[in-house]
């Protein structure tokens, strides 16, 4: 009998709601109904529009800030008394806090807390303190945790975040899968897209082209790119550095490194993208020198455009990034290393085509979307407690004995 399941989706900002493309219009084909909290903002408006359905904005910090978290609890607890959700799914580190309280006090059936990284493996002193509690009481309020890789589950469990019974990863993990088979598929592209690329970034065609793709801040390892960059850009005068994405303040590069970006002519930035796949098409290497990740998306989509990557041998690259097969592993903030592994792909071509295509085969094979959101889908299922949830039909008896 198909269940009529209300869910609810908690996070702390509203991009991370795209977490969730594809998934939306999936799980409303399986008769559950989506709601979706998150911080204000045009990027809530468009999801609204964009998936059909119903938002609700709650302001909260990323910072701990007790008197503004109470109230954000407070007002998170209304909105699930009047949605009245069967599960509760909450993520990222304060949508997971504020989140999992609300539906404790609320008493919702089932609630789960999706671990997608954690901020606290680069904290240090008292804020690594707080970020490690915020990340005990939410997986201890939540009825299960699923972890976006094993290897975050591994670190979580070592932390003592977590007991090992209560902390899973779906499949070989990820949140959402990737979608290899249309956005993220080179061969959906119009076959000049590299060319035209190129030409709107100022780029040579004969370039080769390192690319980068994601917040430029100082835990992405943006430093160490640099520094790697200048090394490299003086043995290689064909070498081109294309950067996707935009300056965060809350986690700022020097101010040196970034007038290096912005000032050599060889580096080409594009500022934020909602849309990357024709950037990925440019480049020739994707780097990652990231301190901390959960899974990284971007390695896969890279992946899934066969592009070979460069990355941090830590927790999360580990699992998107298969060593010496799909791309190659560095330790974090080691610049030397980092240089000499994408050397070896300027001076290959033939790797670069290998491990290309190595990770492409690896993405179709172990993080389809379809698989990931089924998945999720009997989690919900196996979750709810047995009669929590009304089938269609008993909802129509229900509804015709209250209007009789």
């Amino acid at each position: 009998m198909s269940k009529n399941i209300k869910l609810l989706h908690i996070t702390t900002v509203p991009e991370s709601l795209n977490f969730f493309k594809g998934q939306i219009a999936y799980m409303k084909a399986q008769g559950v109904e989506i709601h979706a909290l998150s911080s204000p903002g045009y990027l809530l408006e468009e999801f609204r529009k964009r998936e059909q359905v119903p938002t609700y904005a709650v302001t909260m910090q990323r910072r701990i800030t007790p008197l503004k978290d109470i109230q954000s609890i407070f007002q998170i607890w209304q909105y699930i008394q009047a949605i009245n959700p069967h599960i509760v799914h909450t993520h990222t580190p304060k949508g997971g806090l504020l989140g999992t309280i609300a539906a404790w006090l609320a008493r919702v059936p089932v609630c789960i807390y999706h671990v997608h990284g954690l901020p606290m493996i680069t904290a240090k002193g008292y804020k690594r303190l707080l970020l490690t509690w915020s990340e005990k009481i939410s997986c201890l309020l939540a009825c299960q945790v699923i972890s976006v890789s094993h290897s975050i589950r591994e670190v979580a469990i070592r932390e003592g975040l977590c007991p090992p019974e209560k902390i899973k990863v779906l499949l070989k993990g990820s949140c959402n899968g990737i979608d290899a088979l249309d956005s993220f598929n080179p061969a959906n592209l119009p076959l000049n897209t590299r060319q035209e690329t190129r030409k709107n970034c100022g780029i040579p065609e004969d370039a080769i082209v390192l690319g980068f793709v994601g917040r430029l801040t100082r835990e992405k390892g943006v430093e160490e790119l640099v520094r790697a960059w200048q090394i490299l850009r003086e043995e290689f005068s064909n070498l081109h550095l294309l950067a996707v994405g935009y300056f965060e303040a809350q986690d700022p590069i020097s101010t040196e490194i970034k007038k290096l970006l912005l000032s050599d002519p060889r580096i080409h930035m594009t500022g934020r993208m909602s849309y990357v796949p024709p950037f990925y098409t440019a480049m020739d290497i994707l780097a990652l020198p990231t301190y901390r990740e959960g899974l990284g998306e971007v390695l896969l989509e890279a992946s899934a455009m066969k592009l070979p990557i460069v990355a941090t041998d830590i927790p999360g690259c580990v699992d998107a990034v298969e060593d010496g097969y799909t791309g190659l592993l560095v330790p974090p903030r080691d610049i030397e290393a980092l240089a000499r592994k994408i050397r070896q792909y300027i001076q290959n071509p033939q790797l670069r085509y290998q491990h290309g295509n190595a990770g492409r085969d690896r993405i179709l094979q172990k993080f389809r979307q379809e698989a990931i959101w089924e998945a999720l889908y009997q989690e919900y299922l196996k979750l709810l407690p047995p009669d929590s949830v009304l089938g269609i039909e008993e909802e129509m008896v229900l509804l015709h004995s209250k209007l009789l």
